[in-house]
This record gives structure tokens, sequence and C-alpha cells, in this order.
């Protein structure tokens, strides 16, 4: 008998290659049920605003930007007026209809100009979350210059950034971006030859964004300093490579994760931030709607009909919500002490 010589294929390159930290992330991740359950919320919801067109236009067939006190909706077959007497015994004065469960008529009811609650409930969640995204994404981008470049360069450039951002960080929030607000609100905001008015977007999400610098700078500044002193940042300044390559190569990459985590916590704090300015008439400006001014329109139905108020107020708490279980869930994936190991 001849003995047969078996040779084993030789196995790729990738198939030997152990998991990145993105993906040994992103499994740990995945694994979180209340993160997944989270992230699910986030997408339907940003799903359904997306799809707010379609259900002014094809379900409720309304627009929710007119006044539409004088208009009636027909429900099981039968006309009702949008404008109803109020349920005082004297029915003096008139209230929206409530909620009627139909999808093509007033699902949610009216606000206290006829409009549908529902149809501006989206709207306003498309509004309401493209200003938190949008600033949560601003600031992100400059607490990471900030953060880099004051705890990289450290000296006269650290001890100046840091009071700048003690300086914001000692005015409390709200105040400094109400502050802000009436004054662009009032005038627009001029910058150069370039003027924003009052009732775009992009004054907001710039004041929500500046607002929260300083939160997000400081542990990035934090990481930046700790990286500066490891030893393959010693090394490569040892063998002369410059320090622009030094902060694109070896600084940003180690700082990702930190600003990935504090993504979507920025997001929440500017969704309420949006929210409190809007509320006050000095964040989106008519005929625009978001969640704040949906509850700004119920303040005075708070009594006769609180619908107005709470649905786009739970929309807020359930975002927000999200945002933060998704927030911890990714901080708990990224987590450096966890880097070396897969969990159970």
């Amino acid at each position: 008998m001849t003995a047969q010589t078996v040779t084993a294929a030789p196995s790729s390159p990738s198939a030997s290659r152990p998991p990145g930290p993105w993906r040994r992330a992103g499994r740990r991740l995945a694994r979180d049920r209340a993160s997944m359950a989270a992230l699910a919320v986030l997408l339907a919801v940003t799903a359904a605003c997306l799809l707010a067109p379609f259900y002014a236009r094809d379900v409720a067939h309304t627009d929710p930007f007119t006044s539409n006190v004088a208009g009636s909706v027909t429900i099981d077959g039968r006309s009702v007026d949008i404008m109803q007497p109020n349920d005082n015994p004297l029915h003096l004065g008139l209230s929206p209809i409530g909620p009627t469960w139909h999808a093509s008529a007033d699902l949610l009811g009216a606000d206290s100009q006829g409009r549908d609650l529902a149809a501006r409930l989206l709207y306003g969640g498309r509004t309401s979350l493209l200003i938190s995204f949008c600033a949560a994404a601003l600031c992100i981008v400059l607490a990471a210059m900030v953060g880099i470049v004051a705890g990289y360069v450290g000296g006269v450039v650290d001890a100046v950034l840091s009071r700048i951002m003690d300086i914001m960080w000692a005015v409390p929030v709200y105040l400094f971006a109400i502050s802000l607000s009436i004054v662009t609100v009032s005038q627009g905001l001029k910058l150069g030859p370039v003027t924003i008015a009052s009732d775009n977007l992009l004054i907001p999400i710039c004041i929500i964004a500046l607002v929260y610098v300083p939160y997000a700078a400081r542990p990035v500044r934090g990481r930046v300093m700790t990286l500066r002193r490891a030893e393959f940042v010693t090394a490569a300044r040892a063998l002369g490579v410059p320090d622009y390559r030094i902060v694109l190569r070896d600084i940003l990459p180690n700082v990702t994760g930190t600003l990935v985590v504090l993504a979507p916590l920025m997001m929440a704090l500017a969704m309420m931030a949006e929210s409190a300015l809007s509320f006050l008439s000095i964040g989106v400006q008519a005929p625009g709607a978001s969640w704040g001014t949906i509850i700004e329109d119920g303040e005075g139905l708070i009594y006769t009909r609180p619908m107005v108020a709470i649905a786009p107020g739970l929309a807020i708490v359930v975002v927000v919500l999200a945002l933060n279980v998704l927030g911890d869930g990714m901080r708990d994936a990224l987590d450096v002490r966890d880097s070396g190991r897969e969990r159970a």
C-alpha cells in the first residue's frame, strides 16, 4: 500500500486575522438588547417623520401649516366641525376637536388653529431631529478641534482655550442659549457679507452646538493629554514625524471612540435645548414647526385638549430616552477596559 499525503489548504489571511476593535464593539453592541431596542425606536421615529408629507397628503388629506378653524372632518360618514363648543355648562368659546383615532380625520385631534395634530407632530419631528442631529454633529466637530489642539499643544494654547471653556461652562446652558437666541431672532445673524435670516434653522443649530462645546471638549482634551504621553506618540516624535501627521494618524483615531460615544448624548441634549428655545418662541420660527412649538401651541389648551401638548412631550421623552440608552450601550461597547475580551 502506498501512503497518501493530504495537504491542507492554506487559510486565507482574512480568516486568521482577528477582528478589529470596531468590529468587536459592534458585536458587543448588537448583543445589547436594550441598545438594539433603543436603536429600533429611533429608526422607527425617524422613518415616521420622514413620511410626514405622505401622511399629510395621501392619508390625512390636510395641510398642517394652514389654519382650518372653519373646516370639518368626516367621521363614520358624518361631518363634524373641527372647532366645537367647550364642555362648560354654558358652552362658551370653542375648542378644537379631540382625538378621533381615525387616520384620515384628525387622528390625534387638532390645535387651536384647526390644524391636524398628527401631521404637525410628524413635520415637527423632522425639524427637531434635523436640528438636534446637525447641532450634535457640529458640536462634536468643534469640540474635537478644541480638545485636540488644547490637549496636544498644551502650554499657553491649552491655558487660553481651557479658560474660554471655563467661562462658557460657568454660564447656565439655557441662559446662554436664550441670550444668543434673543439677539439673533430679532436681528438675524450677520457674518461679514453673509446674512442669515432669523427664521433659518442654521441659527438654532449654531447656537445649540456652541453652548454645548465645553461639555464635549473636556473629555476629548483629557483623552488627548493621555495619548500625548503614550509611547507610540513619543516614538513618532523621536523619529521626526510632523505634528499634523501624529494628530491625524495617531491621536484622532484613538479619540474617535470618545467622539462616537458623545454623539447620541449630545443629540439628546440638543433636542431638549431646541424644544426649550422653541417653546419660548426663540427657536424655530413660524411657519415652521417643531415639537417645542407644538407644546407652546398646546399650552392654552392644556385643560380642554391636553393631547396637543402631551403628544410632542411624549415624543421628546421617547427619543431622548432612546438616545441615552443607545449612548450607554455604545459607551460599554467601546470601553477600553473591555477592548481585549469578548463578553459572554
